[in-house]
């Protein structure tokens, strides 16, 4: 790949000595990224011990929703929460995910493992071939990262949830 100059140049002589000037035609922006807190929510589980813990913390998170949320869980060497993070809103049946939206925030928080997971508004927490497909390829991409997937949970109704580490899925 070849970088090109975009600045013009022009070439001037002032007292027999040659300087060379050059216009500016374009700015480069200049980006701060931050990490904003939206607030806080009430739990009973600070540490993540089990998916049985996750799915505590998750389903008062989830509660009452009425689309599919993909949502990542923020976790620190310890397994203790960082926070929670909406990745996307889906409809009924589906959530768009792309990796780069779940690993951003993680990044941003400099967390050392996540848990991701979505509920199912029909209340079957069986995952489907795109739920599986999804969890291999952020499983792949947080590899590359150094950023752990420990889980992913599929949160259903009635305190049921399926969990790909429990099923040996991950």
């Amino acid at each position: 790949m070849r970088y090109t100059q975009t600045a013009s140049s022009e070439q001037m002589t002032f007292l027999g000595e040659e300087h060379t000037t050059r216009t500016k035609q374009a700015g480069v922006p200049i980006y701060r990224v931050t990490l904003v807190r939206e607030g806080k929510m009430p739990t009973y589980e600070s540490r993540i011990r089990s998916s049985a813990s996750a799915y505590t913390v998750l389903q008062e998170y989830l509660d009452g929703v009425d689309r599919e949320h993909f949502v990542v869980m923020l976790l620190d060497q310890k397994n203790q929460v960082i926070g929670l993070h909406t990745v996307s809103i889906g409809s009924l049946t589906a959530s768009i995910v792309a990796p780069r939206e779940v690993f951003k925030v993680a990044i941003l928080a400099n967390c050392a493992n996540i848990l991701i997971a979505h509920n199912h508004p029909s209340g079957d927490c069986q995952p489907s071939k795109e739920d599986r497909a999804i969890t291999q390829r952020l499983k792949e991409a947080g590899a590359l990262l150094g950023i752990n997937v420990l889980d992913h949970l599929v949160i259903g109704t009635d305190g049921r949830y399926y969990s790909f580490a429990d099923e040996n899925m991950l």
